[in-house]
């Protein structure tokens, strides 16, 4: 029935406007918890490993905004395309809130808190490489041969408590998410 009322190009922008709702909430979530730092300092100690994953997960929600505009190419619109992509923004949007709880008075510090959230944190980040997977392909086999083979994983993050393994993963996280703009940013081809 929709395709008999819109065609696809006329269906894309709503889809990009419920999806923007949804990713500028992480992007809120994201710098309300900044703020509030900003704003109280000494309330909780700060975790640089913590802080690194905020500025990697900000730069993952810029991403898959620009991304997202390749979904134009979809010709033929369905309600499960719609929801995978609604739904991968939600999951970017957990991760947010899980940066940001809405309160922290049960831990010490960001430290605290990431390490005992960290198997939520690296399940939700995995999901996400998955569903890239999922949403590359749904771009076609051309943009998914391009991309395809550039999905890192973060199993062992899950298990891993050593501040070192989270250091060097972030770290690579943000260097690899950064080469991007210059790499690939230039066209949404």
């Amino acid at each position: 029935m929709a395709s008999e009322i819109a065609s696809a190009h006329d269906i894309f922008p709503h889809i990009r406007i419920v999806m923007g709702m949804v990713i500028g909430l992480g992007v809120a979530r994201l710098l309300s918890g900044v703020a509030r730092i900003v704003q109280h300092p000494a309330q909780y100690r700060l975790y640089t490993v913590h802080l690194a994953w905020v500025a990697s997960v900000l730069l993952m929600l810029v991403h898959f905004w620009w991304w997202e505009f390749g979904l134009y190419a979809i010709e033929t619109w369905i309600f499960g395309k719609y929801l995978f992509i609604i739904f991968y923004a939600i999951t970017l949007f957990l991760l947010c809130a899980l940066l940001f709880p809405d309160s922290m008075l049960d831990y010490t510090s960001y430290e605290d808190f990431f390490y005992s959230r960290r198997a939520w944190f690296f399940g939700l980040l995995a999901a996400t490489y998955l569903l890239d997977v999922i949403d590359t392909l749904l771009k076609g086999p051309e943009h998914f041969a391009r991309f395809g083979n550039e999905y890192p994983l973060c199993i062992v993050a899950i298990l891993v408590r050593d501040r070192r393994f989270h250091i060097a993963f972030v770290a690579a996280a943000l260097i690899y998410q950064i080469s991007f703009i210059p790499r690939l940013f230039d066209t949404i081809v």
